[in-house]
């Protein structure tokens, strides 16, 4: 099989010709290999991430896990303007100023981009949710058109893998990254005008949605990923019932009539999740399953519990196996893996969320080597 037949394959639940390796590597590594200080890649597009990562998969002869596929969408003039600067800079950190303008009035955020590190906001725009709601709402207009200039670039150059795009679904794993203070404010908001937050909900979703239905409608990608990195982490059980699977169901469902596979990406805990996706969704795949303390997953069981109505990818520790362990500890904990949740197919090997920048080379090469001599289905 070619690495796209094998990945979409055991993505949907089958049994392709072996176990398919793919590490959740999508940024430190990628960076690493280029040799340049990180902010030529995350400011200066040189190359575009997108790029590295693929550098990267075939230089270690992963099967990819690509979902940077780009759909230029087109908005609305939503009356957000945005202008950024760079502020500062030395040999280890760029500073850029952000300036968001609005009709009902200005705001400031701010991006630290690393030599050697993926860069973090440092300052975010919505300073006090009540207050600064009518920006806040502007963020999450609906596009109203797209052209396909990047996707077909991008599409030209994945080589035999499959070719995904990615969108993502609410909650305060993504509301965190436009608010001053990140959860705690958005806590008190649930508390105290849960309303606002119900409605930052009702227009991300018509968002999503909205995309959604584009990236289908280009007929361009293989498959979708729905990202919200610590969906339960960030929030509460309930929370994620509230805000996020009511998006996810919907977008699952799209997909699944236009025959597009689905996958969603949660890093952090992940087994009510995984429950909920499994019973109440059209989701074809689910990753990274972390273990404890990342996350509170057994693959084992998850496989036994909902292996038949759902896919299964991870789940391989980032740092105590990947980053510091032999060799030998990453072909026993790959094999593990193998073990506990490729039997009757539906299963892609990987990690859990982001192998660090300094995962010696020999560990990632190991576990391609496992799923060529060792990844067989039963």
């Amino acid at each position: 099989m070619t690495s796209r037949e094998r990945f979409l394959t055991a993505m949907t639940g089958g049994k392709p010709d072996r176990v398919p390796c793919s590490p959740d590597f999508s940024n430190m590594i990628p960076c690493r290999l280029t040799g340049k200080p990180f902010w030529e890649i995350y400011l200066n597009n040189n190359p575009p991430l997108w790029k590295a990562y693929l550098h990267a998969a075939n230089y270690f002869g992963v099967d990819a896990w690509f979902f940077d596929g780009s759909l230029d969408f087109r908005y609305p003039d939503s009356g957000v303007k945005w202008e950024s600067r760079i502020v500062s800079q030395t040999d280890e950190r760029i500073v850029q100023r952000h300036c968001m303008t609005t009709p009902e009035g200005t705001s400031e955020a701010e991006t630290t981009y690393y030599c050697a590190d993926p860069p973090t906001p440092t300052e975010k725009p919505i300073k006090d949710i009540k207050k600064d709601f009518p920006m806040f709402r502007r963020l999450f207009a609906e596009p109203v058109g797209y052209t396909t200039d990047t996707a077909l670039r991008q599409k030209a150059e994945i080589g035999e893998h499959a070719f995904g795009a990615c969108v993502s679904f609410p909650g305060f794993q993504i509301w965190h990254v436009f608010v001053e203070g990140g959860i705690e404010p958005l806590a008190y908001a649930e508390a105290d005008e849960p309303g606002l937050l119900e409605e930052i909900c009702e227009l991300q979703t018509r968002q999503i949605v909205k995309q959604t239905e584009m990236i289908i409608d280009s007929g361009l990608f293989e498959h979708i990923l729905l990202g919200g990195s610590g969906a339960i982490t960030m929030q509460s059980p309930a929370l994620f019932d509230k805000y996020s699977l009511p998006c996810i169901k919907q977008v699952a469902h799209m997909c699944k009539q236009a025959g597009l596979p689905t996958m969603l990406h949660s890093c952090g805990k992940e087994t009510h999740l995984v429950k909920r996706c499994a019973e109440e969704t059209d989701l074809d795949c689910v990753n990274p399953l972390e273990i404890p303390p990342m996350g509170d997953s057994d693959l084992a069981e998850l496989k036994h519990l909902y292996g038949k109505k759902i896919a299964l990818m991870g789940n391989l520790h980032t740092t105590e196996v990947m980053l510091r362990g032999t060799v030998g500890e990453v072909e026993a904990a790959a094999k593990k893996c193998i073990d506990d949740a490729a039997a009757d197919g539906g299963f892609i090997l990987s990690t859990g969320d982001q192998c660090g920048r300094d995962t010696p080379v020999e560990n990632l090469w190991k576990l391609v080597e496992v799923c060529k001599t060792y990844g067989r289905y039963e």
